[in-house]
Parts: structure tokens; C-alpha cells; sequence
């Protein structure tokens, strides 16, 4: 085995350059990407999705996969699924095809794709390793620095990439002069400021623009109206519409190009039109309810901070169309059980008395829905009506269930990943409603984001079916406590 050279303090200046500006890099320069196990761990179709630019694993991210595949865990299913992957690409190739690499196929499952990368694997030790005098011990991400500074200098005319999402790594590859990035194929967006919010304000001359071909008709005490122009073409289903200035708002039902029919929403912000005793208090709270009460509509997603109504509306509107209008067989209430403090250790009993502490949003909100004027034995009634028609169930026994006309509540969805977004909105049956409800300021799950949670993955993807729904509730209804608490600390 060659000796190990240390790389000084000061790095080379033979080696090439890299650009400062990760965001742009030199599109004329073949890239290399040397990939972090925790990215594999992550995606495990990441191999598939650099295009035309070359992969390289150091040998360390597979002794780190090998260690990792042990378990039920998500993590552990995907470090299986990456073995598998790696073991289609390399069956059948010879020790020469292997140092030459592999063809790298695309995520449509052809083989070899004209101008595809390839993806090679650690064969000789690492030229070089980090400086003891900067990166003291021996450790895994050592290991991977060094391969990927070896790689650099055997490379001088490619551009060397580190891709990790641990930040530690990046950090330590960016004082060693190395390129790193963060993955972000796993982001629903770039930037989180621009997930859509679900509603729209109309400019104050939309109707003097708009009103030249305007047509308008009603059914069944619905008023609808048809517009044409270029402020269409930017709307999506089932978003609202407002003007500042007047109370009236409407929702989007049609979309065919630059032509729209929209409704005038119910407003439910007078007593009147109250569901379960709750009126809505500002116009994005009647947005809501008005998605929540649509029987077109079959997946809803709220989002918002502490105090903004998210449970209650939902759990509102669930009880007037379970009880009232029979539309719903029950009301099934979910949420992932990630502690703010430290764990408290399992708890005794059945699946439902296990979630109950989690479920304390939920009995906070069924005390504001219980009447308060029947006396001490009506409110027991109540509950136990709502407690008949209200059941509490784990995440971890949702897979292969199928749910039928029920109105499924999951509650703390930014703690969930797009994984297990999709495996739980695929348990709706016919006749059934999901309502995602969350705060993607709150995210409490390690390896999460505000752009890679899952309740950020639906809303982008939601946002243009026809049967989905969302809105950003922005002010909160607690109190002027809970407010200025919310506001200045």
C-alpha cells in the first residue's frame, strides 16, 4: 500500500480553482460528484439523478451503508434499496468495466442514456488525507475528505463536488478549499418563501379589467361568474380570491387558459353560517372552512402558526359533516409522536390510550366544541358522542389500511417526510377526506426542513389538482397574549 501523504496546512496552488459561486459553476467543465453516505441514506435514487456529471462512493460510504442496513426503520429500507441498485449495476461487469465505470441509467429505467454519467468506485487508497494539524483523529468523514481531495488532484481538469447533508462536512470541506453542496434534489422548493399560500389579492382594477366579457349565472343558490384575461393564467384550483377593500372573496372552480369560473364564497364569518358553533374570524379562516366543507374537494392542507385555528376549524367542520350531515362515518385523528422535550418512556395500554398525551390539541379544541350552556351531565353526553365519533390512531400502523367515508385528520404534518406523506394519503378510500394540518416553522424531526418536509412536498404538488385545496392561516386567535408572544419572542 503507497504511504498516505498529508496535505499541509496550505493547499497546493496547483490544483484547480473552483469557483466561488456554487450556484453557477462552469457549465463547460466536467463534474464529479463524490457522494456522502447520509445522501444515499436520504434518497436512495440520488445515484440516478446527476445527469450527465460522474459519481464516485468512496469505499467508506459503503462500509457505512453495510453497518446501516440492519433495521425497519426508513433509513434502513433505503440503505437496502441503495444495495440493491448498486447490485443491478454491477452485475456482470468485469474488474476493467468497473475501474472504467458504470453507465449510469435514468430514472426511466434505461440502461445506457446518450450523455449519462458513470459511476466509479473507490479501487486504490486515497492519495491524500486532511491535515492531523486542522482535523484531529481518524473518523469516517476523514476518510471521505481525503478521498475526495485525492480525487481533485488525480482530476485537475474536472470539477470535484462533495455532496453531503451534513452541514459539520461541509463545513470542514470548505476550509480544506474542497467544493461542497447540500442535496437538494429532496427539496419541494428552493426557497420557502415561495410555496404557495392558497389565496390571492386581487389588484383594485381587476374588475375594470376583467369585466369587459364577464359572464354570470347561478345553481342552486350558488353564484358564479366567468372571466377571461391575463390575470387568470396565473391561478390554481380552489385558491381564493380577495380584494382589500371589499368583503365579498370568491374560489377558483374552472381553469381552461386565460378563462376561469368563480364562485362567491359562503361567508361564514357571521354567526349564521357558523359550523359547530365556530365562526370564522378572519377571511383565511373562512377560506378554510369553505375547503373543509366542499364535498368536491378531497384533500385539504392548512398551514399556520400556534393559534391560528387549524384544529378547530378542522375538527369543526369534520363534526358538522359526521354528525350532521352524515357524509363521514367518523373522524380518525393521526399524528407523529415527536416529543418538544425529553421522551417520557413507553406508555401503558392500547394503541388509543398510547396516543392519548399526544392528543392534547385535540381535547383542548372538543372543550371550545362542547356546548357550554347543557349543564354538567350535557357536556358528558357531548363527550361522549364526540369520543364515539372521534378516533385516535398511531402512524405506525397505517400501512395496508384502507379507510372508507372517513375524515382523516393528521395533525403535526411538517414532522412527516414525503415518504410517509404518500403512505398515509394513499390509505384514503372512497368517500374519504385527508386534512393535513401543520406549522413547517415547527419541525421538530431530525433531517427535515422547511423545503424538504413533507408537508411542504403536497402543497407544491396539490396545488394544481382540481380536488385539493390549501390556505395560509397567518393570524393568530388566541389571545393578545398568545399574540405578542407569537410576535416579539
Amino acid at each position: 500500500m503507497p504511504p498516505i501523504t498529508r496535505l499541509p496546512a496550505i493547499l497546493p496552488t496547483t490544483m484547480t480553482p473552483i469557483s466561488a459561486d456554487p450556484l453557477a459553476p462552469d457549465c463547460s467543465t466536467p463534474r464529479l460528484f463524490v457522494l456522502d453516505t447520509n445522501v444515499l441514506m436520504h434518497d436512495p435514487t440520488a445515484l440516478f439523478r446527476f445527469k450527465e456529471h460522474d459519481i464516485h462512493l468512496p469505499m467508506m460510504v459503503l462500509e457505512e451503508l453495510d453497518h446501516a442496513k440492519k433495521g425497519v426503520s426508513e433509513v434502513a429500507r433505503n440503505v437496502r434499496q441503495v444495495s440493491r441498485f448498486l447490485d443491478d449495476l454491477i452485475a456482470g461487469a468485469s474488474k476493467e468495466q468497473i475501474d472504467r465505470g458504470l453507465p449510469l441509467p435514468s430514472l426511466t429505467g434505461q440502461r445506457e442514456e446518450p450523455g449519462g454519467g458513470r459511476l466509479f468506485f473507490q479501487t486504490r487508497p486515497a492519495r491524500f488525507s486532511p491535515p492531523a494539524e486542522l482535523l484531529p483523529g481518524h473518523t469516517p468523514d476523514h476518510d471521505i475528505l481525503g478521498m475526495a481531495l485525492s480525487l481533485r488532484h488525480d482530476h485537475p481538469g474536472s470539477r470535484v463536488t462533495l455532496v453531503s447533508k451534513d452541514i459539520n462536512l461541509r463545513i470542514k470541506a470548505a476550509i480544506l478549499g474542497l467544493h461542497a453542496e447540500d442535496y437538494y434534489n429532496d427539496q419541494a422548493l428552493d426557497d420557502v418563501n415561495l410555496l404557495y399560500g392558497g389565496t390571492r389579492e386581487l389588484p383594485a382594477d381587476f374588475w375594470d379589467t376583467h369585466g369587459k366579457e364577464l359572464d354570470s349565472w347561478q345553481n342552486s343558490g350558488r353564484t358564479f361568474y366567468r372571466v377571461r384575461g391575463a390575470e387568470v393564467i396565473d391561478w390554481h384550483p380552489n385558491q381564493g380570491l380577495f380584494q382589500a377593500d371589499t368583503p365579498t372573496a370568491f374560489i377558483v372552480r374552472q381553469l381552461r387558459g386565460p378563462e376561469a369560473v368563480i364562485e362567491i364564497l359562503r361567508d361564514h364569518t357571521t354567526p349564521n353560517h357558523a359550523v359547530w358553533g365556530i365562526a370564522a374570524r378572519n377571511r383565511e379562516q373562512n377560506f378554510a372552512l369553505n375547503l373543509l366543507l366542499d364535498p368536491e374537494i378531497d384533500f385539504v392542507t392548512l398551514l399556520g402558526a400556534a393559534g391560528t385555528g387549524k384544529t378547530l376549524l378542522a375538527l369543526a367542520a369534520g363534526l358538522a359533516q359526521t354528525l350532521d350531515a352524515k357524509r363521514y362515518r367518523e373522524i380518525i385523528m393521526t399524528r407523529v409522536t415527536v416529543p418538544v422535550g425529553e421522551d417520557i418512556g413507553f406508555l401503558p395500554g392500547t394503541e388509543e390510550e398510547k396516543m392519548t398525551p399526544w392528543m392534547g390539541a385535540l381535547m383542548d379544541n372538543l372543550e371550545v366544541l362542547a356546548p357550554q350552556d347543557s349543564g354538567e351531565w350535557g357536556r358528558a353526553a357531548t363527550a361522549d358522542l364526540l369520543s364515539s365519533k372521534i378516533k385516535i390512531r398511531s402512524l405506525n400502523f397505517m400501512r395496508g389500511r384502507t379507510f372508507q367515508s372517513k375524515y382523516l385528520i393528521i395533525d403535526e404534518a411538517q414532522n412527516l417526510t414525503s415518504k410517509q406523506m404518500k403512505t398515509l394519503i394513499t390509505r384514503a378510500g372512497p368517500g374519504t377526506k385527508v386534512v393535513c394540518l401543520g406549522n413547517i416553522a415547527q419541525i421538530d424531526t431530525p433531517y427535515l426542513s422547511e423545503t424538504t418536509s413533507g408537508l411542504t412536498y403536497v402543497v407544491d404538488r396539490f396545488k394544481g389538482w382540481p380536488h385539493g385545496g390549501h390556505v395560509t392561516l397567518r393570524r393568530g386567535e388566541r389571545s393578545r397574549l398568545a399574540e405578542f408572544a407569537s410576535e416579539h419572542l
